[in-house]
């Protein structure tokens, strides 16, 4: 058997050997796609970065033990292996490989071309979320201030007209963690956690894609967390689609996830006593008058345990009517695009949590279209039931805001990559997350 080094190493120049092979194919149809009009102020350039800044990172898959080893989730360019041998749209991914996983997609993007003075918009294929593992976790935990100073001295030596003309604001580049853990203060000493990328002024003019953005820096902007169904063409869109129409939603609401076990009051301990008050004392009248066999339902994901097992959460999101989306360490959460890939109603108890976040792809007009907001405050503090919220929904506002939540399902999930014609014409997180940062670079830049 091999060992796990050997495997990795295999992994990695497999990963080598596709990027090499893919590349050269899109430069040539770059060149050949400058001259349609329909590209006119959407032109990507990818900077062609060292691989030390991207792929020779994965090689790093299983040095951090505090985390998840990542090794067996780089499989099919990040979304990670399938769930089962005859899915072909289910998969374990894991979050923190988005950088790869976008990295792959926009290879695929039609308006890429190899001039950057052509281009509106530059792609640092710097896979920033993974390279801060070192400062996050390992030996170099005490320098995390120099998070980007090597690839600052890589962008302003080698054609340093690309990063200067316009002073870094026409560059962007995704990084797959909260923008929390970018933002130590260059000051603090001794280093508390994270690293001070987005602190550094050098970083301040280019656009960031995280994971959860901060609120007052205008340079972030928070998209969806990759869920594990990317589909790979429209048939098997619209299949899911049908059976999320039809499963029956037998619990009024569901939580997934862990917490909620402390005695101080918070959200989640809140929901917990909730659920286990509403299941011991629910009525044949009560379920009968609103079509739920149960009240509540509770899937314990603590310790990580559903992470990359979206079989534990996936089943119980279709049949219940509303998921319940408290913010825990962080405002956000994974759960909230799982449930809408589920036609789950989400529940909000915050605006951070997606609100204030995702404003490209769950347009902040229509919340209340596809969702619910009850203030924690009222739920901790005020003694409002979540229950009695929910059930005082009328049911056609409750199958009219589910079918807005089965319209938004393609706006967050990311499909495969090579994905049918059919399927592209769709735009998906990445697609939406493209127009977004080339609206804001628009915006802000004057070409």
């Amino acid at each position: 058997m091999a060992s796990k080094s050997t495997v990795t190493t295999l992994t990695i120049f497999f990963f080598f050997f596709i990027f090499i092979s893919i590349e050269p194919k899109v430069v040539q149809s770059q060149q050949i796609s400058t001259v349609d009009s329909g590209c006119n102020g959407r032109w990507i350039h990818i900077r062609t970065l060292p691989s030390r800044f991207n792929l020779d990172l994965l090689s790093t898959c299983n040095r951090y033990p505090i985390t998840d080893d990542l090794c067996p989730y780089l499989a099919n360019h990040g979304l990670g292996p399938t769930t089962h041998t005859r899915t072909r749209s289910w998969y374990r991914t894991d979050p923190l490989l988005l950088e790869l996983i976008f990295h792959r997609r926009i290879l695929e993007y039609p308006c890429l071309t190899p001039d950057p003075d052509l281009a509106t918009a530059v792609y640092l294929p710097y896979y920033a979320g993974i390279d801060s593992l070192r400062y996050l976790y390992g030996p170099d935990l005490n320098s995390s201030a120099d998070h980007g100073s090597d690839l600052l001295e890589f962008l302003t030596r080698d054609q340093p007209e690309i990063w200067s003309r316009r002073s870094g604001h026409d560059h962007f580049l995704v990084m797959a963690r909260p923008a929390w853990d970018f933002s130590q203060p260059l000051t603090v000493d001794p280093p508390v956690w994270g690293t001070s990328f987005l602190e550094r002024p050098e970083f301040f003019n280019l656009t960031a894609l995280t994971l959860e953005s901060r609120f007052w820096p205008w340079q972030e902007q928070a998209v969806p967390y990759p869920t594990s169904f990317h589909p790979h063409s429209l048939p098997f869109l619209e299949s899911w689609i049908r059976r999320v129409r039809r499963s029956r939603r037998t619990s009024l609401m569901l939580f997934a996830g862990g917490g909620g076990t402390s005695t101080s009051p918070n959200i989640r301990r809140s929901i917990r006593l909730e659920c286990t008050s509403a299941n011991a004392t629910a009525t044949a009248t009560t379920e009968s008058d609103n079509n739920n066999n149960k009240i509540c339902d509770f899937v314990d994901c603590s310790n990580g345990i559903c992470e990359h097992d979206p079989i534990r959460f996936m089943r119980p999101m279709l049949q219940s009517s509303f998921c319940l989306q408290p913010p825990g360490d962080t405002p956000t959460r994974k759960a909230t695009f799982d449930g809408i890939i589920a036609g789950c109603i989400p529940v909000f108890f915050e605006d951070q949590t997606a609100k204030m976040q995702y404003g490209w792809h769950l347009p902040e007009s229509e919340f209340s279209e596809f969702s619910v907001t009850i203030p924690k405050e009222d739920v901790v503090f005020r003694g409002v039931r979540i229950q009695d919220v929910l059930m005082s929904i009328p049911k056609e506002e409750v199958a009219r805001m589910r079918e807005r939540v089965i319209e938004m399902m393609p706006r967050v999930m990311y499909r495969r990559h090579g994905a049918s014609m059919g399927l592209m014409s769709k735009k998906d997180a990445v697609d939406i997350a493209i127009d977004g940062v080339l609206d804001k670079i628009k915006s802000r830049v004057l070409f």
